[in-house]
């Protein structure tokens, strides 16, 4: 098994807004991020990969069988979260652990108990008394616990502080060490990114731009530190985007359209760079020349 998720042209249709022939793989024991602006198709695709939502066509694999067809099968070895947890905020986590292992088969209240000693859960908390962070941790316990394979997650580490994200981001990495496991993530903070996901799905306005492994998306674009004098007609046409930044000239461009001369600086973008040079369009009305 190579992907333990594919999907092919997915689509669906709203009234203002269209996924339009979505494909791409999550490639077994990687970790994808899944980015894109808010809005541009990445919970609808979340949904649509679990059935929450009916697709107008397309076609989803999980572990090389049909999602449809092998559902509720399937799902035994899927984690899948939204944000973060908020139904019953009363409950304890005690209490909505006994409700949610019923869910399946293999779940381990040895595993579930040796994860909560790991993340510092109080199984007597109320869900409500959790942080963001602890929210995000109980959801792993719970997915850990009955030996999920593929983990989909919508947005794990919004709302946290940098520690916290740092906490998530490295038990990621810890959790696909041995092949067996394989993660998506939807994130806008692209600084995750480049600390722990090996594979890239990038989404505008319901249609994938980008799929394939991280280092390829940043070895695509350079990013030009520009003094006003070395600006020409001809490099400026080169400029995917670019902005003003004490007194010099930041512009993404393609590699292979970087220019090495004097009062040019070259320098490598991070995923942040691309989706926002990117998205912003040409945008040139500060560059006088």
């Amino acid at each position: 098994m190579n992907n333990a998720l594919e999907i092919k042209g997915l689509c669906k249709s709203y009234p203002k807004f269209q996924l339009t022939d979505v494909s791409f793989n999550v490639p077994a024991g990687s970790i994808t991020g899944f980015i894109g602006r808010n809005g541009a198709g990445k919970t609808t695709t979340l949904k649509s990969i679990m059935n929450l939502l009916h697709y107008d066509k397309g076609e989803v694999k999980v572990f090389d069988q049909d999602m449809l067809k092998n559902e509720l099968a399937l799902k035994q070895d899927i984690a899948f979260s939204l944000s973060e947890i908020n139904y019953y905020p009363n409950a304890t986590i005690k209490k909505l652990t006994k409700v949610t292992s019923k869910f399946y088969n293999n779940f381990s209240y040895d595993t579930f108990n040796k994860l909560c000693e790991r993340f510092n859960l109080d199984p007597t908390k109320r869900l409500e008394q959790l942080s963001s962070g602890m929210k995000v941790k109980y959801s792993l316990a719970i997915a850990l616990s009955h030996d999920a394979k593929l983990l989909i997650l919508d947005e794990p580490t919004s709302g946290l502080d940098p520690v916290s994200r740092g906490e998530i981001t490295d038990l990621f990495i810890d959790l696909v060490k041995d092949g067996k496991r394989s993660i998506l993530f939807s994130t806008h903070i692209t600084s995750d990114l480049d600390k722990c996901a090996d594979h890239i799905v990038y989404i505008e306005n319901g249609k994938i731009t980008f799929t394939g492994k991280k280092e390829d998306l940043v070895n695509k674009y350079a990013l030009l530190r520009c003094e006003y004098s070395a600006i020409t007609d001809k490099l400026k046409e080169k400029f995917i985007s670019s902005k003003e930044q004490f007194g010099q000239v930041l512009a993404l461009v393609k590699k292979e359209d970087v220019v090495k001369k004097k009062g040019i600086k070259v320098l490598e973008p991070s995923i942040e760079d691309i989706m926002q040079y990117g998205e912003q369009g040409a945008n040139y009305e500060k560059i006088t020349l």
